[in-house]
This record gives C-alpha cells, sequence and structure tokens, in this order.
C-alpha cells in the first residue's frame, strides 16, 4: 500500500524521500552508454584510430625516450662509456655554467633577440591579415598572398645566401650607400648589425605566411557584427577595433602562448649559418653555443645542463602565459 503523496511537496523532495538523486547529482551522474561510449567509437572507428599509430611512436621514440638521456646533465658522460654518464657529479654542471660569463652573455643575446621577434615580428602578420581583408580586388589580394607567401618555402640556406649577397662589401645595399654618397658598411663584421639583419631576414620570410591563420580566423566573423556597427556610426577603424580584433582575440591568445613558449629557441639554422665569431657579442645565442660546446668540443654533459635550464625556462614562461591568459582574456591552450 503506497503512501499517498501531500500536494505542497515538489518532485524534488519526492525523490529524495524516494532515496533518488537530487537535482544537479541526478544531472552529474553519467549514463553507462556514455562512460562506455569511447570503447564503441574505437570499434567503429578503428581505421582513423590507426592512423594515429605511427604519430604516438613517432613522437614516444624521438621525444620522449630521448628525455632519459637528460641524467647525464649530473652524471659525467665520457665518450665511448655509458649513455647515462659514468660518474654521479650532482650540480657541477650547473655551477659551471652558472659561473660562466660567456654563457650569460649568449643568454642576453638570446632574451634580446627572443624579444625583438616577440615584441616586432609576431604583430606584423596581424597587420598584414587586416589589410589583407580589406582589400576588394580578390585578383590583387592574391597577388600580394602569393608574393609575402613564397619567402617561406625557400630553404634558410638560400634565405642566409641572399642576406650575404645583399650586405656584402660590394652588395646590393652598399651599391645603394656608396650611390647616395655613402661610405660602404661592413655587415657581416660589425656586431652591432646582426640583430637587424637578423629581425629583417625573418619579417621577409615568415610574416606572409603568418597571415594564413587571422585570414581564416576572420572569415569566421558574423557579417552582421559590422552592419551593426555601421547602423551605430562606426567607422572603419572603430569596427576593427571593436568587431574585429575581438573576433579573432582568440586566435591571437593560442599564437601569443605558443611563441612565448619558444621565446628561448631562437632561430638556430639561421643564426649559425649567419655568424662568424666577430658577431659572437651579439649574435652568439643558446643554441649555437650548445652546438659548438657540445658537438664540436664533446662536452656533452655539460651542453645538456644548459639544454635542461633553457627547457625549464621555456616551460615556466608557456605555462605562466596559459595561467595569465585563461585569468585575463578568458582563452588559452588549456
Amino acid at each position: 500500500m503506497t503512501t499517498p503523496v501531500p500536494k505542497a511537496m515538489t518532485p524534488t523532495v519526492v525523490e529524495a524521500a524516494m532515496g533518488e538523486p537530487v537535482g544537479e547529482e541526478r544531472v552529474q551522474q553519467p549514463p553507462r552508454r556514455i562512460r562506455q561510449g569511447w570503447r564503441k567509437a574505437v570499434r567503429r572507428d578503428w581505421q582513423l584510430y590507426s592512423l594515429l599509430i605511427l604519430p604516438v611512436l613517432f613522437f614516444v621514440i624521438f621525444r620522449y625516450l630521448p628525455m632519459a638521456g637528460n641524467v647525464i646533465a649530473f652524471r659525467r658522460f665520457r665518450p665511448g662509456g655509458s649513455i647515462f654518464g659514468e660518474e654521479w657529479v650532482g650540480l657541477y654542471y650547473v655551477q659551471m655554467f652558472i659561473q660562466d660569463p660567456t654563457f650569460w652573455n649568449v643568454f642576453r643575446n638570446t632574451l634580446i633577440l627572443g624579444a625583438l621577434s616577440l615584441v616586432i615580428i609576431f604583430p606584423l602578420p596581424i597587420a598584414l591579415a587586416l589589410m589583407l581583408n580589406e582589400l576588394r580586388s580578390r585578383t590583387f589580394k592574391r597577388s600580394i598572398q602569393t608574393i609575402s607567401y613564397l619567402p617561406h618555402f625557400m630553404s634558410v640556406v638560400i634565405v642566409a645566401g641572399l642576406v650575404f649577397q645583399l650586405t656584402a662589401a660590394r652588395g646590393t645595399i652598399n651599391q645603394i650607400v656608396t650611390a647616395l654618397g655613402g661610405d660602404a658598411i661592413l655587415f657581416m663584421q660589425q656586431a652591432e648589425w646582426f640583430r637587424s639583419i637578423y629581425v629583417g631576414s625573418e619579417i621577409w620570410q615568415t610574416v606572409g605566411w603568418g597571415t594564413i591563420l587571422y585570414l581564416a580566423a576572420l572569415t569566421t566573423i558574423d557579417p552582421q557584427l559590422y552592419e551593426a556597427a555601421r547602423i551605430d556610426g562606426a567607422g572603419r577603424w572603430r569596427q576593427t577595433w571593436h568587431v574585429t580584433l575581438p573576433g579573432i582575440r582568440p586566435t591571437i591568445v593560442v599564437l601569443l602562448i605558443l611563441n612565448i613558449g619558444t621565446f628561448m629557441a631562437v632561430g638556430f639554422e639561421k643564426v649559425l649559418l649567419l655568424y662568424n665569431p666577430l658577431l659572437y657579442p651579439t649574435a652568439d645565442v643558446i643554441s649555437t653555443y650548445l652546438y659548438r660546446v657540445g658537438i664540436i668540443s664533446s662536452n656533452f654533459s655539460y651542453a645538456t645542463a644548459i639544454g635542461l635550464f633553457e627547457a625549464l625556462i621555456g616551460l615556466t614562461l608557456i605555462l605562466s602565459a596559459n595561467a595569465i591568459s585563461r585569468r585575463v582574456v578568458g582563452a588559452s591552450l588549456w
């Protein structure tokens, strides 16, 4: 015999009296079919998931397993001996690079080049994408895109060769300087010119390619937002500031976080190809210093300690940038 339920009792009270989950508790309990859904998805689409096998193996073999070699930063490694070192030395190599004035000069150069790349090069693809988005002639727009994209597909060796040709004593730039009545400048023999040359070549090679993601993000903005802004009397600048930039803000934030994460990893190949001993005071960065110390001088333990230090700084930067972005902007990588 069932007990009659008073009319004043709500369904939630009845559920609580009968021992059933109430409100959010009932909603938060996932059905069993959802908990087992991934197994059915794997069985149903196993051909697609099988495509992940090779990429996962690549990262495990060439990215994660080599991390075990970082132990030689704390052990003395001798060529021909154990890959994990012969003798435990603790923080000996860490103290060595901390007390090395050459390392701190290299560290300062890395920070300066990284900051210049982040402050100067990062905003330029955004500006170029906004300008291309305003073009009405599709032919002209595609021509500009093609011209700006092409340098990205050129080898770094070719780019370095072009830089040498342009900045040579009798190169194009010096021919223009002398034609205007000036004296030829030995760009690649004066350390103070290297940063300008490096940043300029990076702008020419990367800015056009960097606009692709921003142009794709611009296509997702609702055109009705622009119509509403025009009705409210907003001009092109106000539409850009209040509609366009907020629309691509998540893309900007994600790319900014990724750039901050690689802040310390200044382009090794280009610097190695462009610099020489005369340019070491401004051109030598951590990656090239590691190459000379680790590969050329075979001081693997010392180079590993410096590389581990660089990796920890990069990890700290990307975690900090992600946390700040999530709190301030509301967009982040994770």
